[in-house]
């Protein structure tokens, strides 16, 4: 049986009849599956999921419990159950005698395959602590953008508090790794009757010891930060309200037929990039909006998104009230070369003494007013994820 939601509000697709035929460790694999199936939850590659399961240890014939987590790599929406890596949980749990602290938490990473239950080749993630001392049978972590928008905020704590109350706990931003991971095992102790955490500028983790319980407590949480927001804002234009006209679908590609090309030829240097251009409601939306540049220049609000679209986009100077092609194609080197002399300081600014070197400099995403988006990248499918991460964003 489907239970579903109606309007903006993300859909339960839980089917009990088929859930209740399958194994523990298949269940984790449909629940991931279900969550990764809209890219509001997480998006391609981002969050992780897990499931303590009782396995039958092939040394021993004895029944241990083992942990059924995403490994490195892959997207909970598409992986197959060789995406998930196993590893017994007693030694993860006696991994805690070998911890040092904080400036030594980054030698944890090489201790965990010699927790590896039945010789799995999937490399256990660097997030396989936060599901592993989460003291409950189920966990969900996704990167959702109603809870980015909170966890993003200046006042990401208090919001947190406001919507949630007790249910919802918050965790300032640390990076993910062993102490994280202790973090949340001391939240969960301290804050039995929780159901999960934002953390901050990262996401949301949520648990339970039912599998069903758990994917429902996720959409719950997702649903409830969108009910907030759309409270919040029902009298307030997106983006500081609409700037400059939609062009018609038509005119739109043809703008971007001429941009492309010339961008790609710009940025192309020093490797080869194909380009994908997206013209959905939503990025139209928002390059036509009056805060766009102003918001644009900020960047991106989480690292997750940062990672993929760079920290901002490349705003190309058009007018669809007068749209001149000629004169922004001849505009656009000015453009691309500013952007790289930008990156470029802004990498110097940050840099530390054993940052690697810098990266490509170009831009990743270009906004067209009244056009769309355009993003670019070593191969198709990488340029359209790209993409999908700036929507995000959004």
């Amino acid at each position: 049986m489907l239970k579903t939601v109606s309007g903006s509000r993300i859909e339960n697709l839980w089917d009990v009849s088929h859930a209740d035929a399958l194994s523990e460790s298949d269940k984790l694999l449909y629940r991931s599956n279900l969550l990764g199936s809209d890219k509001r939850v997480t998006n391609y590659g981002g969050g992780n999921t897990s499931a303590k399961v009782m396995e039958t240890d092939p040394l021993t014939g004895a029944q241990v419990e083992v942990l059924w987590v995403k490994g490195s790599g892959g997207d909970i929406g598409t992986m197959d159950k060789a995406g998930f890596s196993t590893l017994y949980m007693d030694k993860l749990t006696a991994l805690k005698a070998l911890y040092r602290g904080v400036a030594f938490e980054d030698e944890m990473v090489a201790y965990l395959p010699h927790c590896t239950f039945d010789l799995n080749p999937r490399a256990a993630s660097i997030d396989t602590p936060l599901h592993a001392y989460v003291p409950k049978k189920h966990v969900d972590h996704v990167h959702p953008d109603a809870i980015i928008a909170i966890a993003a905020a200046s006042n990401s704590q208090d919001l947190t508090r406001q919507i949630f109350g007790d249910s919802i706990g918050w965790l300032p931003w640390k990076k993910p790794g062993y102490e994280l991971g202790l973090w949340l095992e001391d939240y969960c102790l301290k804050n039995p009757d929780a159901k999960g955490v934002v953390l901050e500028s990262h996401g949301l983790f949520c648990w339970d010891d039912d599998a069903e319980t758990c994917y429902a407590t996720t959409l719950g949480t997702i649903n409830q930060a969108i009910a907030w927001f759309e409270e919040q804002t029902a009298a307030i234009p997106a983006f500081g309200g609409k700037r400059h006209p939609t062009l018609p679908a038509a005119e739109r590609r043809r703008i971007a037929a001429a941009l492309m090309p010339a961008i790609r030829g710009m940025i192309s240097a020093d490797s080869h990039k194909v380009g994908h251009f997206d013209d959905q409601d939503t990025v139209l939306e928002f390059v036509g909006a009056a805060d766009m540049p102003r918001l644009a220049a900020l960047g991106t609000s989480c690292p997750d998104h940062f990672l993929r679209t760079k920290i901002r986009p490349l705003v190309v100077d058009f007018d669809p009230a007068a749209p001149d092609i000629d004169a922004t194609l001849a505009g656009l080197a000015a453009m691309v070369d500013a952007y790289r002399a930008d990156y470029t300081a802004y990498y110097q600014r940050c840099r530390h003494d054993d940052s690697p070197a810098i990266r490509d400099p170009n831009a990743v995403v270009y906004l067209v007013p009244g056009v769309g988006m355009i993003t670019f990248a070593k191969d198709k499918a990488t340029a359209r994820i790209s993409g999908e991460f700036y929507v995000n964003a959004i």
